[in-house]
């Protein structure tokens, strides 16, 4: 399977945004009112000496726009100082329009009133007439990059359009059409997006009107906005990367348009071991342009809304309240730094033979369906993203509804309670024609129609259910004890594998079965078949008794568990080429190969405390940057190290 990493494209070659979101700290969202140019300046020059040569730059709508059909003529000329210092520095920016929401507080145009965003046609009229006057002034400037309809307006939007933002996604799409439309015809020719955050269900799962396959004919690029809480490390740690997975659509570059975190939460070498792990992951995942959340910090600001109500959002800045570079900035000059060492504009993925599956019960409208079902295939997905990465498994995320790729060796089914039965025809066909099919079964969160929605389960996976209708088959301990009954993978007999358990009553449960042609892998702690597989054609079905996925995700501070065992045990089994692996799951392998054939592997550390690894590799050997060899990998707390994976194996 191909893994998606396009880029951006300029004058025929490859674009790469590394840069930051930016307000002055003269003024924060006010700072065209009180505009400063030569602290904007200073401020510039500290972003382009840590790699940061791109901004996103903002036209508050409340300032820039204060009649309905007038620009504020002082604000424009600042602007175009502000573009003319970035073309001095040799930086471009990338600006926003509709800046009506800003860190915890959203602003209206003075003159607004109560109509409504999307569907008001004098008020979609008066967004267009000023995105397409203000991109007349200024698409030329060589110092644009590109642009952006909005920042979070699904936020904005569903303040005060609850019907229109969370339910009408053809009014969505209209105005987004509309808008882009009136860039356009301001003269742009520089990548166009919304700035929406990329939320919509094709990633969360949750629908808040702005469906990301409907906009992507649109839109030059999806620009996901990140900042999650989470209860496991490592979850929050490749998190981000999975949603640049998820945006795999259209065929658009995926830029992580936002993330980044306060000071107020963190210390700065934590905050540095963050942002290391978003950006070297996101890269890994198929990411291929990042703007970190954002230039400063705003103490002045602490009698300003939205600071004085959200104090915590006056630090997020990679410099202090003096412009004092912290150490986020320096993260980001050494993940710049690396880029432009490795080339990273030529570097691709290699390709995919093991394939995650996602359902589209995660984003399709199918009747008589729960919301619960389409946001657990995310977090069932994410921990399978998760246990793949821990195996080193060059790992492709396939969307059901785009067609399950037919060209794998393995394909991963996490906790899946729905698939379309096609999809099942599908499967069992490419196990017949040699393919591993793993499925593990998930009967769901809530009570309607609970079950595994599998047509022919007995008969595919050569097993008689013994489960009772209506009822649960509940897991009582609290712990899943799993004892490997017959080799395979790597994995010998006496093995054990001890999973967590977590879940509510419908959810924390297994599926009672007896084989029939399959053979018991593994059974639990009371003797019950917890793996098993079935001979089809020329492949095998393996059925996992147990939602182990689902658990780990639904559990606090788990992972590493040993979800990765069994995955780099089904990858052995079905002949995943792997070019390097590290025995510790708590160090990841992944590979990047560049257009002239020099192959990339990143190590990335998962681990708060130095660790010491030791790559196994099939053939061929390892060097660092500089050409000295490599037998052992030493990592920092968090850390990542690259190094050129020299082989005598054939490119994929």
């Amino acid at each position: 399977m191909k893994r998606h990493s396009a880029k951006l494209i300029r004058d025929g070659e490859p674009v790469t945004w590394i840069g930051v979101n930016f307000w002055s700290r003269v003024g924060g969202p006010r700072m065209w009112r009180d505009y400063d140019p030569e602290v904007v300046g200073n401020e510039l020059d500290v972003m382009r000496d840590h790699g940061m040569t791109v901004t996103r730059s903002f036209f508050y709508w409340h300032d820039f726009m204060p009649t309905p059909d007038a620009l504020d003529e002082t604000l424009v000329e600042r602007f175009r100082d502000f573009l003319d210092q970035h073309e001095a520095r040799g930086m471009t920016t990338i600006p926003t329009f509709l800046v009506g929401h800003m860190s915890g507080q959203n602003w209206d145009p003075a003159w607004r009133g109560d109509r409504e965003l999307y569907s008001d046609v004098w008020f979609v009229a008066k967004q267009a007439w000023y995105v397409r006057e203000l991109t007349s002034r200024f698409a030329s400037h060589l110092a644009v990059a590109g642009w952006l309809l909005s920042n979070e307006i699904p936020i904005y939007g569903d303040w005060r359009s609850r019907g229109i933002g969370t339910n009408n996604f053809e009014t969505v799409n209209s105005w987004a059409q509309i808008l882009i439309d009136a860039v356009k015809l301001g003269g742009a020719t520089q990548p166009i997006s919304i700035g929406d955050g990329a939320w919509g269900r094709e990633v969360t799962g949750t629908d808040n009107g702005f469906r990301v396959r409907d906009l992507a004919p649109l839109v030059d690029f999806h620009g996901p906005h990140v900042y999650r809480m989470e209860t496991d490390q490592i979850r929050q740690n490749l998190g981000a990367a999975f949603i640049a997975e998820l945006l795999d659509i259209g065929g658009k570059p995926v830029i992580m348009e936002e993330f980044g975190l306060t000071s107020d939460y963190v210390s700065e070498a934590h905050a540095a071991d963050y942002y290391r792990q978003v950006l070297h992951n996101t890269l890994l995942g198929g990411a291929t342009g990042w703007l970190v959340w954002n230039n400063t910090d705003y103490d002045a600001l602490v009698e300003a809304e939205p600071y004085s109500h959200h104090p915590f959002e006056m630090h997020f800045g990679v410099t202090d309240r003096d412009g004092r570079p912290k150490e986020q900035a320096r993260e980001v000059k050494r993940f710049a730094e690396l880029s432009e060492r490795v080339g990273f504009g030529r570097l691709t993925r290699p390709d995919a033979e093991a394939v995650l599956v996602v359902s589209s019960f995660q984003e399709a409208d199918y009747p008589f369906t729960q919301p619960q079902d389409a946001t657990i295939v995310f977090e069932t997905g994410r921990q399978a993203y998760i246990a793949a990465r821990e195996a080193d498994l060059p790992l492709g995320v396939a969307r059901e509804l785009d067609g399950i790729p037919t060209d794998a060796a393995l394909y991963i089914l996490p906790s899946a309670k729905q698939l379309l039965a096609p999809s099942w025809v599908e499967l069992r066909r490419l196990a017949a024609a040699g393919a591993t099919v793993y499925a593990s079964v998930f009967l769901g969160e809530h009570g309607t129609q609970r079950g595994p929605w599998w047509p022919d389960l007995d008969e595919t996976f050569g097993v008689t259910k013994q489960s009772r209708y209506g009822l649960v088959d509940p897991v009582v301990d609290d712990e899943l004890r799993v004892t490997v009954v017959s080799a395979f993978g790597g994995l010998s007999v006496g093995d054990e594998l001890v999973f967590p358990v977590a879940g509510t009553a419908n959810s924390r449960a297994y599926l009672p079965v007896v084989p029939t042609t399959a053979e018991v892998l593994a059974v639990d702690q009371r003797g019950r078949p917890a793996f098993l597989r079935n001979r089809v054609g020329d492949g095998w079905m393996v059925l996992g008794t147990y939602p182990i996925e689902y658990f780990a995700s639904a559990a606090p501070f788990v992972n590493p568990e040993p979800t990765w065992r069994l995955y780099d045990a089904l990858a052995t089994e079905a002949g995943v080429r792997r070019d390097v692996t590290v025995p510790d799951p708590i160090v990841s392998a992944s590979e990047m190969v560049h257009d002239d054939g020099t192959r990339y592997v990143w190590f990335v550390s998962q681990s708060d405390a130095a660790v010491t690894v030791t790559p196994a590799l099939p053939s061929g050997s390892l060097e660092t940057l500089d050409g000295d060899a490599v037998t052992s990998v030493d990592l920092a707390p968090f850390g990542v190290m690259v190094a050129i994976l020299r082989a005598s194996c054939t490119v994929r």
